[in-house]
Order: structure tokens, then sequence, then C-alpha cells
């Protein structure tokens, strides 16, 4: 029995104890909520959520009232609020180690919890109202305002048209249906991916457009608020692009004579220098992966080529100031192909307003649009000509073994080159032989043959699985016998050759989603949301994740825009797009308590059933592409270094000499793993003014003929988007719901951390933008835009908040590259412009959604269930890394894991490396850390000698 004393000392213990935990509770509640937090967090729960802006003019621009950010972040939100620039940046936790408030206790409550999901709701709200106003077809425009708006899925003009040969197939002039074969694999052309609308994201659709029509081509004058806004300032070639690109875009060089204009030293000498600004936090790997997403995703060229009309480039100024910059008045390029130029139809709109039904000109997108890899297996009936098969085995690509073995990953070979009977340019003779071979360098090179010894991998381990159970069901099915089970045994070699298709295109995916866009946004919130497109925020719970995606499913069958829009983008965060709508449960038992799927191939709302185009037929449109201009990212020379002794520069190759047929030469003389090694170590560019290679303002272009053979390659990107009517930056920011700038000085950083040698240095170029783009006498009485109101809600004038006759930058003329590439102010992390993420934030999410191989159709039935165990696993089984990066518990990521599949040899140095587009010497160190310091065993490499 007990006694009475020790029942006494045993509540006196007990009360202690709850005391005890009573004062702990106090003071975690205390640390989670401060005093000074206090009064705005309970106001910014009584507010509730922010509504979803009913017009264009009211968007959210990311800026938070001020308890919202004393809520979020430290004072520095609210002091740095009257700035252009998002808010979400500077919550709690959202940069490196010192964002972080110092005590953690309440994960989601705390400082550092409502920090970071502060930022995300933030985001949340910005696609939100992108998906509401950005999406302007220009096939079904008219109908999107008049007939259906977002909850539109079906379009007339989606469907194939009686000249196309598979127009029989899908149902003539009756309903079109995709169905059979045409739904089995990623077709050539990117026909039947959304099986309702067959033609939609095929090769030789126009490309979509982001912004209001009426706001494209400025220099055209058609709109009466481009008028206003721009004055009779604009042109094809004014400002003048060469000039532009000589004073903001290049490099300046501490020894010339080094670097010989980007061309190096003869014989690639190791004592050859370019000088470049570099980001720490990324490498070159990075740099020429993104060239090889974008030769997937779109293409303005017809087999390599524009139009056949040249053009004068600018650089017209005397010829004492020409010598002085370095252009050059004679260089010609191929006028842009454009698809419509008749005037645009109209249509009256809600309220009587004239509106264009399309752009003023359209274009076409020459490849897919779809993430399916159409690089490398093709995207029409002559790029596939030259994708070579393994004629001793079809389910492969052929690879072939090319100079000596570099190391063990060379017993799978390399690509064949062009041959003779091969549709080709004559620029690309001596080139290997891929379906997209137009500009083409060892970057492209690195990538194709990485990607293709991949497929041919996954076909090997496919057939070591089928030999290890032959009789097992392989999950594929033939849509025309649905009920027939496929064995591993019966899988046929074009039946594996398209499942690899399909399991390597899903990685190239992914290894975009959460690998290249992690590093590119180098923060918690980025990798947060970015993984959340991907898994889900709810990835390690698979009950919340099946809940809200099948909430998502609900949201995406119903004919309200909110809930196909608002809700179903919402609740799609939980579980992630990737998978949306691939199960169909059907309640069986008593009270329904066994549910079983029923999705079934031969059933068309079950293959389509997880799509969402929010309205409006998916189209890449010209504003994503002129944010993947990133040609500041490629060093004019590459460190190569050999992996047995890695922290040794060998050679400085000149990136110029590895373009085209040199290509193959120079993969030949380092070998893959070798080049994965040099790029993986060496930091690409910062996008910036004055950052641009020189090789490619000096670009030899002997096709053109011209008394030059050279372009200016910076100059083209801003002729480029002048030709297909891109916004200049402001209007641009406007259309996309973020804050206006009111002037130059708007550019400058204004943050406690920059230094004011920094900012001296962003001053200096605030006066060149100025010298380039003018100033000119503001009117209040002309309205510039429909798309922003000014702080007190009234129109935005040509005075931009100025007192009427005000002398004003003209900083409404400043090129889109020009633009963001002079955004210094940018979240912690991140490489681009808040500018291009907004794109991206739109976007990115959108060609997941719109793509059934990505949702509804990511099954057994078209990968296998091999394929579908591959891409989750990221390789036959899963792997971890080892710790805790960045407080993760991580998964070996894709790419790391193509890498040691195909070049084992590198095993050793992959082993420090977490993130392959993270310099592989760099130590991480802290919570997202952007130092530039080695890790221990790379002390020696000379890259470090430079810590900036």
């Amino acid at each position: 029995m007990i006694s009475r004393r020790t029942r006494k000392m045993t509540r006196k213990q007990l009360g202690m104890t709850l005391l005890g935990l009573a004062a702990a509770v106090a003071v975690v509640v205390f640390l989670g909520f401060p005093p000074t937090d206090v009064p705005s967090c309970v106001e910014l729960a009584r507010r509730g959520f922010r509504p979803i802006a009913d017009s264009r003019a009211e968007r959210f621009q990311g800026k938070v009232q001020s308890f919202t950010g004393r809520c979020r972040g430290p004072e520095s939100v609210e002091r740095l609020s009257s700035t252009p620039w998002v808010d979400w940046s500077n919550y709690w936790a959202a940069g490196d180690a010192s964002s972080r408030a110092r005590y953690s206790f309440l994960p989601r409550v705390d400082r550092n919890g409502r920090g970071l999901d502060g930022a995300l709701l933030d985001l949340e709200y910005q696609r939100l109202e992108l998906i509401k106003f950005n999406l302007f077809d220009n096939y079904t425009y008219e109908e999107f305002v008049k007939k259906g708006g977002r909850a539109r899925t079906r379009w007339a003009a989606m469907r194939l048209p009686p000249t196309h040969p598979d127009y029989a197939r899908v149902g003539g002039a009756g309903e079109q249906v995709c169905r059979g074969e045409l739904i089995r694999y990623r077709t050539l052309g990117g026909i039947c991916n959304d099986i309702f609308n067959p033609l939609m994201g095929s090769s030789g659709t126009l490309f979509a457009r982001n912004v209001q029509f009426e706001q494209t081509f400025p220099d055209l004058g058609l709109d009466s608020l481009a008028r206003n806004r721009h004055g009779n300032r604009l042109g094809l070639l004014k400002p003048d692009p060469q000039v532009i690109s000589r004073v903001l875009f290049t490099r300046p060089q501490s020894d010339p004579a080094r670097c010989n204009l980007g061309q190096g030293l003869p014989g690639a000498r190791a004592d050859a220098n370019c000088d470049y600004t570099p980001a720490p936090f990324f490498n070159v790997l990075a740099a020429f992966w993104i060239q090889f997403m974008t030769h997937d995703w779109f293409s303005h060229l017809e087999e390599g080529h524009n139009g056949s009309q040249q053009m004068a480039m600018g650089c017209a100024v005397a010829p004492r100031q020409a010598a002085a910059l370095g252009c050059r008045p004679a260089d010609r390029i191929d006028a842009a192909y454009i698809a419509q130029d008749t005037p645009a139809p109209r249509f009256t709109g809600p309220g009587g307003a004239s509106l264009f039904a399309r752009a003023p000109r359209t274009t076409r997108n020459n490849v897919t649009a779809w993430w399916d890899a159409s690089q490398i297996y093709g995207y029409d009936d002559t790029s596939v000509r030259r994708v070579k098969r393994d004629p001793r085995d079809p389910a492969k690509l052929l690879m072939e073994p090319r100079g000596r073995p570099h190391g063990e990953g060379d017993r799978y070979g390399y690509l064949p080159l062009l041959a003779a009977g091969d549709p080709m340019n004559p620029q690309w003779q001596g080139q290997e032989a891929v379906a997209f071979p137009d500009n083409w360098s060892v970057g492209m090179s690195f990538y194709h043959n990485l990607f293709v010894r991949e497929h041919n991998v996954f076909v090997d381990e496919f057939r070591k699985q089928a030999a290890r159970t032959p009789d097992d069901d392989s999950g594929l099915r033939n849509p025309a016998a649905p009920a027939r089970v496929i064995r591993y045994r019966d899988v046929s070699p074009e039946e594996l050759y398209q499942a690899a298709r399909l399991v390597v295109a899903a990685e190239i995916a992914k290894i975009h989603t959460v690998e290249w866009t992690t590093q590119l946004l180098y923060d918690e919130v980025l990798y947060r949301g970015m993984n959340a497109n991907w898994h889900g925020l709810f990835r390690d719970n698979e009950n919340l994740k099946r809940v809200t995606g099948s909430v998502a499913g609900d949201m995406n069958r119903s004919e309200s825009e909110e809930d196909r829009t608002l809700w179903f983008s919402v609740f799609a965060s939980g579980s992630g797009i990737v998978g949306l709508g691939n199960r169909r449960e059907v309640k069986h038992g008593p009270l329904g308590l066994f549910p079983r799927d029923e999705w079934s191939i031969a059933n068309p709302n079950d293959v389509n059933g997880g799509v969402n185009h929010f309205g409006s037929p998916f189209n890449f449109p010209e504003e994503f592409i002129t944010v993947y201009r990133l040609h500041p990212l490629v060093p004019d020379l590459i460190e190569m270094r050999d992996y047995h002794h890695p922290n040794a520069i060998g050679e400085k190759f000149p990136v110029i000499q590895s373009f085209r047929g040199k290509a193959t030469g120079a993969m030949d003389h380092a070998g893959l793993a070798n080049w994965a090694l040099s790029m993986g170590r060496q930091r690409l560019g910062a996008l910036a003014l004055q950052n641009h290679p020189a090789f490619l303002q000096n670009l030899p272009m002997p096709r053109m003929n011209s008394a030059t053979n050279m372009v200016d390659v910076a100059a083209l990107d801003i002729i480029r988007d002048r030709e297909r009517g891109v916004p200049r930056f402001n209007e641009f920011r406007r259309q996309y719901g973020l804050r206006q700038l009111s002037s130059f000085d708007d550019f400058i950083d204004l943050r406690p951390s920059v230094t004011p040698e920094t900012q001296q240095h962003q001053r200096r170029l605030v006066a060149q933008l100025r010298q380039i783009y003018g100033q000119h006498v503001c009117d209040s009485t002309r309205v510039i835009t429909n798309a922003q109101l000014d702080p007190r809600g009234r129109p935005i004038t040509d005075c931009l908040g100025h007192p009427n006759g005000t002398v004003v930058d003209n900083v409404e003329d400043v090129d889109m590259v020009v633009g963001w590439l002079a955004e210094s102010t940018r979240p912690h992390g991140f490489a681009i412009s808040e500018t291009q993420f907004t794109v991206f934030i739109l976007n990115a999410s959108r060609r997941l959604f719109s793509d059934r191989f990505f949702t509804s159709s990511f099954r057994p039935e078209f990968y296998t269930k091999f394929g579908i165990d591959w891409v989750n696993n990221n390789g036959p089984t899963r792997m971890l890394e080892h710790g805790r990066p960045n407080g993760h518990r991580e998964e070996v990521l894709p790419l790391k894991r193509v890498m040691l599949r195909t070049m084992p040899e590198l095993a050793g140095e992959l082993e420090h490396v977490v993130n392959v587009f993270d310099p592989w010497a760099r130590d991480r160190g802290r919570y997202y850390s952007v130092e530039w310091k080695p890790r221990e065993d790379a002390r020696s490499d000379p890259a470090f000698r430079s810590r900036r």
C-alpha cells in the first residue's frame, strides 16, 4: 500500500510537474508570440484571408498591410514596404540563417513558421490572380470572355483540321476524341495529350500571351494607353539594341588580352582569363540545363532558321562612337517568322469595351509545348529522322564507342553523328544526331548523351526485372484491349521504348521542378513551394495527400469557375500536381468502407480527368520565352578538370570552341564525366547588367553572308522581344500584378545588408540607364495603363506619381531583358529577378496541370509499374542523403542518381554533393548559405582563391 506521506509527496511532485509544464508552455507561447507580435497577429487573424481581386487594377502586387508584415517578419518588412518589390522575401526564415528568429518551439505558429507560411500564402495569392487575369489564348480568347471563362474545357479551335493525317482517327467532322494508339504514348507531334482537344500543345500551334493583347507590340502604337506611355520613342531599333548591348551588357575585363573576346589563349591555356560576375550557389551545369529545357519547350525557328528577309541590328551611331563601343553597323540577321500580321479582329467585351480577339501579330511554336523530351525523341516528321534507334535493340537509342575511354561510364557509348542522309543545315555538319540540333554546344552534347544513356539504362534494368518476374503484370495496358494483362515477358521493344520515353521525360520534369529550380531559387520558401508542386505540401502524409487530391478532383469536375481555379489550386497544393486525378475511387462494402480504384484506360474521362487548363488552351506565352533569355549565365571559358585530380584546373576551354560541330571534338577530348566535373565545379555567371559573355557579342554567323558575318546575340535578344511584341519592363510588371517603378533609382537595392560599394555600383548603372533611355517632361493628363492604380486608387499617368511637368525617367521604355537584369533587390538565393519568377509562378505549374501524363495518366498503364516506381524513387529503389541538408530529410535527387548510374566514376565526387546544380566543391554551410567557401577536401582548388 502507498502511505499517506508518499501520496502527499506524489501530489506535491505532480503539482510541481504541472506547474513546470505550465511554465514551459508559457515560455514557448511567449517565444512564439513575443508581446510585440501579438497585436499584429491578432489583427491579421481578425481580418481573415484577403479576397481575390475582382479586377486587375485591384491585384495583390505581393504587398501586404503593415500589421501582416509585423506578424510575419522583422521591422524591415514595414520599412521596405514602399519599394516596388514583394514583401515576402523579408519575412522570418525566408533568407539565410540570419533571417531566422532565435527560438523556434511551435512550428507554423512561431515567427519562423509564420514567416514561411505567410510567404507561401502570398505566392498562392499571386498564382490564383495570375490564373484569373493572365491567360490570353490567340485562338479562344473571345470564347474565354463570353462563353464559359475559366470553367471551359473543350474548344472547337483545338480540333484537328481536315488536313491533319489523324483527322479521321480522332472522329473527323464529328465529336473528336483520341483513342487507341493515339492515347497510349506521347505522340510525335504532341497531339492527343488532351484527348478531347487533340490539337492542343502540338507542333505548329500558336504561342499564347500572358498580357492583354492591346498592350503587346507597344511600338506599333495601336492602343491609346501605349501611345501615352511611350510617345514616339520606340521602334524595332530604338533605342539602339547594339548600343544597349555594349553599354549595359558588356563584361569589363581586367586583362582583355587574356580573354581575347572570349576566345581565350591558344591551346586552351590555363592562364587565360575572362572576368565575369559569378553566382556563388549555381554552377555551369545549370546554365546549359536551361538551354536543354528550352529546346524541348519552344522554338520560333523552322529547322534552325528564321525568315529569308535580312535586317539591320543597330549600331546606328557615328563611326568613332561605334569603334569606341565595339559595335558593328554592318551586322545582319534574318527577321523573325510571323504567323499572322493582319489587323486583329475585335469584339465587344464586358461594359462595352472593344477588345482584341488575338494579338496584333502572332507566332508559332514549332516544337511541342509539352514536357515530353522532344529535343531527344522528336517533334515532327523531319526531326524524328535524326533520332537513331539501335538496330540491334529497337527499345534503345543508338550509342557508339568513340575516342579513347575516359571512365567506366563510357561503356555506354556516345551519340552517333549526323549522317549524309539525315535532314540537316550545313552548319550542323559534324554534330551528334539529335532531334533538335540547333544552337548546339558541348553543353547540349552533354545532356543529350546523359539522358540517352539513362534511356538505355532504364531499358536494361526493366529487362532484368522481366527476367526475375516474367509472368508478373507489368501494369502496361493497350487501350485497344484494356482488359488484357501485359506480363513483363510480353512487353514488346516498341512498348518498352515508349515507356522509357515517358520515364525519361518525367525524370527531366522532376529534375527541373525539385532540383534545378530549388537551387535557382535557393531559400526555404521555394524549396517548399517547388516540392509542393511535385510531391504536395503533405508529401509525408499519404492520408492528407489522398484527401486533398480527392477534393481537388471534385473541384476539377465542378462547373463553377471559383471551384475549378481558386479551390482546385489550393487543394492541389496539398496533394501535389503529379498524379492528380489518377485514381477514381468507388466505395464498396458496408457503409462504403472499402473504396476501390476503378480508374480505367477504356474510360476517356478517367484518362483525361486530372488535367486543368483553367479555361484557356495550353501553350507557352511569348512572355515566358523572354524571361529565359539567360545568356549571362554562361562563362566565356570553362575551367577543365580531370576527375582523377579534381582540384586542379588543367585548361581554360573557350565555350565558343565547342559550338556546332566542334562540340564533338570537345566531348571526345575530355569525356562525359570530366565535362560533368568541370561544369559542376565552376560557378555560372550572375544574371545582372554588364555580365554577358564576350563571345556571344561577337558570334561568328557565316550563313548570313553579311559584311561582318557576325552577330551580337545580346542585342538580338532585345530585337526578338521587340519583333514579337513583348511589353516593356514597367508595363510587363503591371500586367503580371507587380508594383511599377517610378524612376531608374528604384533599381537601387535599399536593404540594410547592402554595402555602400554595391549601392555606388548600382548608381553608376542607373546613370547609364538614363544615358541610354533618356528622360522627358511628363504630362499628368495622359493615363498610361489600365492594369494598375496608384497607391491612392487613382489612374496612373505619364508622371508616375511625380508633379505635372516634372522631368521623369523614361522607365516605361526599358526593354524587358534590361529591366530584369537591372533588378538588384531580389529574394535571398534568387539567381533570377522577382519579375522573371512571377512569370514562372503561373507557367511552371500550368505546364504540369495541363499535361495528362503528369496527372491522370501518370499510371502503370502507360509507364509500367517499374517505370512509375523509377520516377517516384529516382531509380529502381529510393535512396536518402546523409544528414539533414537545410533541415530536411532529403531523397537523393534525381539528376544525381542519373549521373551515378551513367557515370559511376564520379561516385566519390558526388558523395559530397546534395544538389548537382550547386557548385560541387562549395561548402553549403548553414541554412541556405550562399557563401563561396570550399569544403574540406577542396581547399587547394584555385577557384576558391576568389572570395567573391
